[in-house]
């Protein structure tokens, strides 16, 4: 994530995570799939959009008629990179071990993901005796 941008709050990755999936949405968009993973007003998603705006999180064009289209300002593999840089440095003391072996333990992973975390330990070892 841009340094300059603030890190979104747990209800605006929310509407983040919407916005990566979809794409351009308006406010209905956003609120109809919200909604049907838990009851959310639309005024809510309305005004969480309009403050994420204000933040430069999203950004916001007009659409046909009145409704705006509303775009996340950032790439989601650039805002996962910052949180979870983020959550290294905070929680487990710049510790990137620490937090894989948090998250193995807390989720397994399955033989395809272990293999793709092999793969990439491979391509880092590589990587650092070149």
């Amino acid at each position: 994530m841009n340094p300059a941008l603030p890190k979104p709050t747990p209800s605006e990755t929310e509407i983040l995570n919407v916005l990566w999936d979809l794409g351009p949405s308006t406010v209905r968009q956003v609120h109809d799939v919200l909604d049907a993973q838990r009851k959310t007003g639309y005024t809510t998603v309305l005004k969480l959009l309009q403050i994420m705006a204000d933040k430069g999180l999203v950004s916001r064009e007009d659409g046909d008629g009145r409704a705006h289209i509303y775009s996340p300002a950032i790439e989601r593999s650039v805002a996962q990179r910052q949180m979870v840089r983020d959550l290294v440095d905070r929680i487990f003391g710049g510790s990137a071990t620490q937090l894989v072996l948090q998250a193995l333990e807390e989720r397994p992973a399955s033989s395809e993901d272990l293999k793709e975390i092999r793969r990439l330990i491979g391509k880092r070892e590589k990587g650092a005796s070149a």
